[in-house]
């Protein structure tokens, strides 16, 4: 029955496991192959429901620190697991500062922003995050690197998955 469902599950994922195919029976004889398989999924690894308990309980293995399962004659490698609580949205950086109330997490933009001309008008300490006024098209403009709060990931833990050099995936838990 279990690798009656995990054909059905490559041929609803297509080519891009095939790899793990031989003759047309799927090497999932056991947790490993099973998540590996579900993890190959580009629509995400608990998509299709004979994934999820096996996802499910990777999730629970690598929280308590346990690393991803082997599967025989499948190549792949995996990062150890890492913690990331906050994230930066497009154009952003995360950066993390330590001053006497502890690290504190900021985004910063990637380039200057267009802020107030007032923000230029004043004595700055010349600082790198200091406004400074550009000339952008023919139009002189006030810009500085802009910070943010970083938002917080429900989804904290990842690991970086390469499976027979398919290519690194970033798989979040």
């Amino acid at each position: 029955m279990k690798n009656l469902l995990i054909r059905t599950f490559l041929s609803t994922i297509g080519a891009s496991s095939a790899y793990l195919v031989s003759d047309g029976i799927a090497r999932a004889d056991d947790w490993g192959c099973e998540v590996i398989l579900c993890l190959s999924n580009p629509g995400g690894a608990t998509q299709y429901a004979p994934c999820r308990p096996p996802i499910q309980r990777l999730w629970r293995e690598l929280a308590r620190g346990h690393g991803l399962p082997t599967c025989n004659g499948v190549g792949f490698s995996a990062s150890r697991p890492r913690y990331e609580p906050y994230a930066c949205g497009e154009g952003f950086r995360l950066t993390t500062r330590t001053s006497d109330r502890g690290a504190e997490a900021s985004c910063v933009s990637t380039t200057p922003q267009t802020v107030a001309n007032s923000e230029c008008d004043y004595d700055q300490d010349g600082g790198p995050l200091s406004p400074r006024w550009y000339h952008l098209g023919g139009q002189r403009q006030c810009r500085r690197y802009v910070t943010r709060r970083p938002s917080v990931r429900s989804k904290p833990h990842h690991v970086d998955l390469t499976i027979d050099g398919i290519g690194t995936q970033r798989v979040w838990y």
